[in-house]
């Protein structure tokens, strides 16, 4: 990767931070970003605010996740490491503490196997099927790897339990974007809590993995 392409990927980092944290997806100094590069990762500096980030000053580790420049890297450094390890497609993870999201990974009632059911074709086409994964792990937890490790292979985003989502994606727009759409399925399936949903079904899941190739 380019200098250039770098400063491109700097850039767009400190872009969508800010939209997001606009939004109302990231509040405070919580949640953060990174991106694979060629000889490493790019990773949002711990305890920033993603509405107010500097580009110059993100995170740079090495292939090994090693800092090697820029401020120290978000102390949740670790769960990205091992959703890059299990799903080598993945060019940017996105952990967000966004409301709804982070109810559902609350909630003693919801399904841990599938969080976010098939309520829009939306969660489908861009996550797939959400686990919650428990037990719950304090942020930054050394062990937060062997509990993420086995579903990062299976799964493009999962709930943390108590905690809040963990979002992969095959581009930095894209996991921003699958980010947004965990965020907004997971509003529609609290909002309809205790009435009676019209899920796809099973047929309807397989027409559209058969259409978009999804895996």
């Amino acid at each position: 990767m380019n200098d250039q392409s770098e400063g491109k990927l700097r850039s767009d980092i400190v872009r969508f931070a800010r939209s997001m944290f606009e939004r109302g997806l990231t509040p405070g100094s919580s949640g953060n970003i990174s991106v694979r590069l060629a000889n490493g990762y790019l990773a949002t500096p711990t305890n920033a605010c993603l509405g107010f980030l500097d580009p110059t000053r993100l995170a740079q580790l090495d292939g090994h996740g090693a800092h090697v420049g820029g401020d120290a890297p978000t102390k949740e450094m670790p769960l990205h490491l091992v959703f890059y390890e299990g799903r080598p497609s993945a060019q940017a993870v996105v952990h967000l503490h966004s409301t709804y999201a982070t109810l559902l990974s609350c909630l003693a009632d919801v399904d841990s196997g599938d969080a976010i059911p098939p309520i829009t074709p939306y969660i489908v086409m861009r996550v797939g099927r959400v686990p919650v994964l428990h037990p719950y792990r304090r942020p930054g937890s050394a062990d937060i790897g062997a509990l993420i490790r086995p579903a990062a292979c299976a799964h493009a985003a999962v709930l943390l339990a108590n905690h809040g989502p963990v979002v992969s994606g095959t581009s930095l727009e894209g996991a921003v974007f699958a980010a947004e759409e965990v965020e907004e399925t997971a509003k529609l399936v609290f909002l309809a809590r205790g009435r009676e949903v019209r899920l796809l079904n099973k047929d309807n899941v397989a027409e559209l993995n058969a259409a978009f190739n999804l895996r």
